[in-house]
């Protein structure tokens, strides 16, 4: 086993080193927030405390901390004779990390660098042919979410923190009080308080217990902040490690100890789930909540290395693109380690999920109180980092109770704690007494990351008044997924398994709006649970299966995960009605099929395969006049990350990145269901504006747009609204360059400055769309109360508009102007800022078509929206798209007798000092109709502007014949399937995880998101098997 061992990683890690060095090295994108405040030496200094902006860059002036990983595992003192080996520059220094880990080979290194000299040594450290790459080693700072005392994140009155940008703390201390249960009256004494709050009696845990299932042989790792030695509670704390550079491994805060007594605490007021799991202590927060990205590095590769089965981890932050901290995340989930982890404290608001439960492999956990309501802190979907790439998957997992739960507190009492990360060890201690249900010997065989993922997602308990957004799967049920585990098999699944539009609101937002024909594809993107294999493939492209002829009415097309890694891939559904069912009205049903097939396992000979189903069942109306059907731009929003993207409210001082997805079923929400209620059918263009058919919607709605716009775009949309009739409405944002600049933090972790790459939207891009309508907004920041016609709104940090043609009506306001405060991220009102009237609002007939242009978005944004304007969208979109004229909005006296103009040198300028294209999908990139546009010009440049009859074809896309329109029969991903290679019987099955790169198979990217996961997958996987090779070799190596 050990020589099979040794032989599978040394043949993969050349093979693998090769592909990714060659072909995907500049394909990943480190476009996250990296370098860090100087790390001390582990286990022998304190945390330095935090000081002023200017403290910060002086303390950290002269070196700084950075994160080398290499392409394989190898002891630490060999990584560091190879870098002093290759790098010939002074100015840098090997750290030394004291830690359990250290006894194990690792894949990266700490080095200090000299500032001056760091751009050179970096890029000197890049190129060595075993260097995967260098980031910085970012710290992480968390804070206790008190009662009363607001929420905490990255930022506190408009400054940063020092470490990683993380939201808010998912817990809260509560104290005891009495709240009702269900139509019953209870005398509240402290016993009955104890009973109520005794979370292990709402599973049903006593039912396994008196089985004899406890949690024993089960390793159970807590990254948190410790757990003292001989606390009364626990009866098998197998190992305390520290990981910090505090010289203690107690918990002096008692987060880890709470999270401990969830899991398996067995004192009897607020007992644990699984009270006989061992329990492993990771230490990897201090005192003062600190942690660093190298922590954490080496605790994870520890808990590989020491073979840990499940992995509670109680953080999140919104930076999915934090590189190092992902694949290891990847790397340990592939190890087989069931990961549990809190989706986050920011809700009620949509696109919130942390990282890293937004990924597929963890299971991430959302939070309910006692009345089976979801949680208002805990954190709604849809996964944001997917938008750009289509739509968004459904996360969290599953929920749990997380509201005043009993738990171990450091005095050896019980106390209450409410937030994600108190339900993420709920989940977590179920999983443990789950996985307790397996014979010791068959554990490895049959349960993995996927097949307890599907155990709880598949006997979860659905919530009645919450959407899949909001709870997942439903409320964990302990009995039933043990039901399911006591008979499982590996196989595949599809989570969600089934698309209901009848079913609201589970089904929100799809049940919200029914399919017809001419509209834009619905995306419908659901995660793929492999259980059968850390490594899949699709064998075959999806097929649907309509149940009967009128089934026939809907075309699909799929792209998807051809290979599915680690045990998680993605299926998303390209859904459209054929244009013969332009009246239909009625329902669809039936079933999309793929088949999934996994390398054997060891010791067996013959493939493993499953096929997925997921059943559809769709309401059809007839396509809706044009006057009601709205076009919502989504391709032109840009989020955090990878940029600083601001805040579009500059009074929101805690929370200054724009980074919820700016998308209808995320942050616009609220105003997607008044939109419906009103009648409006909202689609989505997730592609440039030379891909929709102006001929077919009443109104395109931009709102709150960061990015630029090709000339093609300018030129269409001219030629749409005058010549088509298309409505146009435009709610705009602040933009002021000075404030940008003002608005500048420092951050340790880049140990630079950071500024806005924009406004809260960006007005120079939008004036040029603008430019041929003669509409143009300014750089003047505005804040104040208005009304018009009896409704109040508030204008939040809006622009003014300097430019708009005669005889259109413009609605002007005495604001405050803000705009050259010296006041970064408040407002100070004072008698020197005078208000004046400042034109916001215009409304302009042009050709045959209608335009509305408003500066401000803040009202129509549910995430910090002070005030709604919903009224003024429903009447903007009556004239824009019908042509209706509210007598308020149209009165004679705004009617402007001459033009608004101010010269070009006063129109608001573009920053010169960033690069926009790291984080533009227009600067630097080329104009194609991506797999959410209509498929008739998918890979084309658009409507208008290519060929009739056979599309200008791009590299990469197949020509589509255009005749055959919105009849086109089912489409599905033209991937290259890779051969299935069989190896001899006696190889263990590692060897085949590759069959893939047997030959001279090419691995195919998938074509939605899979390319920014698969390429530091297969990065990451090299890291796992040269680990197992290092293993074995110590394993040879070491005495009898």
């Amino acid at each position: 086993m050990v020589a099979c061992r040794s032989y599978c990683a040394n043949y993969f890690l050349l093979v693998l080193i090769s592909f990714c060095l060659l072909h995907f090295r500049d394909r990943i994108s480190r476009e996250t927030l990296t370098l860090t405040l100087t790390l001390p030496e582990t286990n022998t200094t304190a945390v330095n405390d935090v000081k002023d902006d200017a403290e910060v860059v002086d303390r950290g002036a002269a070196r700084s901390n950075y994160i080398i990983r290499f392409v394989e595992y190898k002891d630490a003192e060999d990584h560091r004779a190879y870098l002093q080996g290759k790098i010939e520059l002074d100015g840098w220094e090997w750290i030394e990390r004291r830690n359990p880990a250290a006894k194990f080979p690792t894949d990266f290194g700490v080095v200090a660098i000299d500032e001056s000299a760091r751009t050179s040594l970096i890029e000197q450290f890049e190129r060595l042919e075993l260097v995967k790459d260098v980031s910085a080693d970012l710290s992480y700072s968390r804070s206790v979410l008190a009662k009363g005392a607001g929420r905490v994140g990255a930022f506190v009155n408009g400054k940063k923190r020092p470490g990683k940008i993380f939201s808010s703390m998912s817990y809260s201390e509560g104290e005891y009080y009495a709240t009702d249960i269900s139509n019953s009256t209870i005398s509240w004494n402290r016993h009955l308080l104890m009973q109520r709050y005794q979370v292990t009696s709402f599973f049903g845990a006593r039912g396994l217990w008196e089985k004899g299932y406890t949690g024993a042989k089960v390793k159970m790792a807590i990254f948190d902040t410790g757990i003292r030695a001989n606390h009364p509670h626990f009866r098998n704390i197998k190992e305390r490690t520290n990981w910090t550079n505090e010289d203690t491994l107690n918990d002096n805060l008692g987060h880890g100890t709470f999270v401990a007594g969830v899991i398996a605490g067995q004192y009897d007021e607020c007992l644990g789930f699984a009270p006989d799991t061992e329990i492993y202590a990771f230490r990897v927060f201090t005192d003062a909540q600190v942690s660093y990205t190298s922590w954490f590095l080496d605790a994870f590769n520890y808990a590989i290395a020491t073979n840990m089965d499940v992995l509670n981890l109680s953080i999140g932050g919104p930076d999915y693109l934090d590189l190092p901290f992902v694949e290891k995340i990847w790397e340990l989930t592939a190890n087989n380690i069931i990961m549990v982890s809190a989706i986050g404290n920011d809700g009620p608001l949509y696109g919130t999920l942390n990282n890293p439960a937004d990924q597929s492999d963890v299971i991430g956990v959302g939070g309910i109180d006692y009345g089976d309501h979801i949680a208002s802190f805990s954190s709604r979907g849809m996964s944001t980092w997917e938008i750009p790439h289509g739509y968004g998957r459904v996360k969290p997992d599953v929920v749990a109770y997380g509201k005043e739960i009993m738990g171990s507190s450091i005095s050896a009492n019980c106390k209450s704690l409410s937030g994600t990360s108190v339900a993420s060890p709920v989940v977590a201690g179920v999983v443990c007494l789950l996985v307790s249900v397996i014979p010791e010997s068959d554990r490895k065989k049959i349960l993995n990351p996927a097949s307890m993922k599907q155990a709880l997602v598949e006997g979860a308990a659905r919530l009645p008044d919450a959407n899949m957004y909001e709870q997942g799967a439903g409320r964990v049920h302990l009995l039933e997924s043990y039901e399911i585990l006591k008979s499982y098999q590996p196989r595949a699944s599809i989570f969600p398994s089934i698309l209901d539009y009848t079913e609201c609101p589970y089904s929100w937002p799809f049940c919200r709006q029914p399919l017809y024909a001419g509209a834009m594809p619905v995306i419908f993107n659901a995660t793929i649970l492999n259980g059968m294999g850390v490594l899949g493939y699709v064998e075959s492209p999806p097929t649907w299966h309509p149940s009967d002829e009128e089934g026939n009415l809907l075309s699909i097309r799929f792209t998807y995960s051809e290979v599915i890694w680690p045990w998680t891939g993605y299926l998303a559904l390209h859904m459209q009605i054929k244009e013969e069912a332009t009246m239909f009205s009625g329902e669809i049903e039936g079933n999309v099929t793929v088949k999934i097939y996994s390398p054997p396992a060891q010791g067996e000979k013959n493939i493993r395969r499953s096929t997925c189903v997921l059943q559809l069942k769709l309401k059809v109306v007839p396509t809706p006049p044009r006057s009601k059907r709205v076009l919502w731009d989504q391709f032109h929003s840009i989020k955090y990350p990878p940029g600083y993207i601001p805040r579009d409210s500059l009074d929101v001082r805690n929370d200054i990145l724009d980074w919820h997805g700016d998308h209808l079923h995320t942050n616009f929400h609220i105003m997607f269901n008044m939109l419906r209620d009103a009648g409006y059918y909202v689609e989505t263009l997730g592609s440039p504006l030379t891909c929709f058919d102006a001929r077919q919607y009443g109104t395109l709605l931009l709102v709150d747009l960061e990015d630029e716009y090709f000339e093609e775009e300018i030129q269409k949309l001219r030629d749409d609204v005058i010549n088509t009739g298309l409505g146009l409405a435009v709610f705009a944002e602040w933009y002021n360059v000075d404030t940008m600049v003002k608005m500048r933090f420092f951050d340790d972790n880049t140990r630079s400055w950071w500024t806005p790459v924009t406004g809260g939207a960006n007005i120079p891009a939008l004036n040029d769309l603008l430019a041929p309508f003669g509409i143009a907004f300014g750089d003047k920041i505005l804040n104040g109360d208005f009304s018009i016609d009896g409704e109040h709104s508030r204008y939040a940090s809006g622009t003014d508009i300097i430019r708009f043609p005669a005889g259109g009506y413009v609605h002007a306001f005495p604001f405050l102007d803000s705009s050259e405060s010296a006041a970064t991220q408040s407002v100070l009102i004072t008698s020197a800022m005078a208000k004046a009237d400042s034109p916001i609002l215009g409304l302009l007939e042009l050709g045959e078509g209608r335009i509305a242009v408003y500066g401000d978005s803040n009202c129509l944004d549910s995430s910090h929206m002070v005030t709604n304007c919903y009224w003024l969208l429903r009447k903007i979109l009556d004239f824009t798209s019908g042509n209706i004229k509210d007598s308020v909005l149209f009165s004679t006296s705004v009617r402007q007798a001459a033009a608004l103009y101010q010269d070009d040198n006063q129109l608001p300028s573009r920053r010169t000092d960033v690069d926009f294209s790291a984080y533009s999908a227009v600067v630097g990139k080329e104009l194609v109709c991506r797999n959410d546009s209509r498929f008739e010009v998918w890979g084309t440049k658009g409507y208008s502007l290519h060929v009739r009859g056979r599309s200008r074809r791009l590299p990469g896309y197949r020509a589509i014949d255009l005749g055959r329109g919105l009849n086109s029969t089912v489409e599905t991903s033209n991937l290259k399937r890779p051969q299935w290679t069989q190896r001899n019987k006696d190889e263990h099955a590692a060897n085949n995880f590759f069959g893939l790169l047997y030959s001279d198979e090419q691995l195919d990217m998938p074509v939605l998101v899979a390319s920014h996961w698969l390429v530091p997958a297969l990065i990451a996987v090299t890291g796992s098997f040269a680990f197992l090779k290092l293993l074995a070799n110590s394993a040879e190596a070491a005495p009898a």
